[in-house]
């Protein structure tokens, strides 16, 4: 588990959260070494598929991706599942992410963003209020508030209302906000993104797609950092 929950009570409201993380990392393990049993490893305390099928296909590489940081051809890629209402997603992004945006800044990694919203309509408004972000070059400003000190937003500090509302505290055009946010693109762009996640078995979040391999829970730094390097020698970019 991620470093902020090593000791100490955690709060009540963390533990249905926890039993979900637990059966999806039994479930995801399962599903990603029957094709090649005996052959997986874990390492650094977190879920490491390991000489297992490439999962890269699920990168797109798009040029102009909205949700996407780094250069297009970077040596290795990371597909990050999340959701806006998940508080381990929100503890990732405080802890993990920056770290990861640096080797992305530095041409050594593409991020991919896609957001399943597992937990229902305030998710989704979050993911589309994200689009509309993106579609004014604000997308990872955008992110970062909503995951503001390490936290997710109550479900009312996620109403429409109150998305456009930040989105004018960050210093966006609200009226386009509102109305991208609402759009028909908005609407095919999130609903691309969960059927993406579905497709490999994101039901609970966060899951991660490094390098090819799959990687379940908000794992500490190191974790991510040292499955990078490995993915950078057997990609020749290291």
């Amino acid at each position: 588990m991620s470093r902020s929950h090593r000791s100490g009570r955690l709060p009540i409201g963390t533990i249905p959260g926890l039993v979900m993380l637990a059966i999806l990392i039994i479930l995801v393990v399962a599903m990603w070494r029957a094709g090649d049993a005996g052959d997986g490893d874990t390492a650094g305390g977190g879920v490491v598929a390991q000489q297992q099928p490439d999962y890269s296909y699920a990168e797109r590489r798009e040029t102009g991706d909205p949700f996407a940081l780094g250069p297009v051809d970077a040596p290795v890629g990371l597909v990050v599942f999340s959701d806006y209402q998940c508080p381990f997603c929100a503890q990732w992004s405080r802890e993990t992410l920056p770290v990861m945006k640096e080797r992305a800044e530095a041409g050594e990694l593409r991020i991919e963003w896609r957001d399943v919203n597992v937990y229902g309509p305030a998710s989704k408004r979050a993911a589309m209020a994200s689009y509309a972000a993106a579609e004014q070059g604000r997308f990872w400003e955008f992110h970062d508030a909503l995951f503001d000190g390490g936290r997710t937003r109550s479900e009312r500090d996620l109403s429409e209302a109150a998305l456009v509302a930040l989105a004018g505290q960050l210093g966006m055009d609200t009226e386009r906000f509102a109305a991208d946010m609402i759009s028909p693109q908005a609407a095919e762009e999130i609903a691309r993104n969960e059927e993406l996640g579905i497709e490999h078995g994101a039901s609970a979040t966060p899951v991660f797609i490094l390098g090819g391999s799959p990687m379940v829970g908000a794992q500490p730094v190191e974790v991510f950092l040292d499955a990078h390097e490995t993915a950078l020698e057997t990609s020749g970019g290291g």
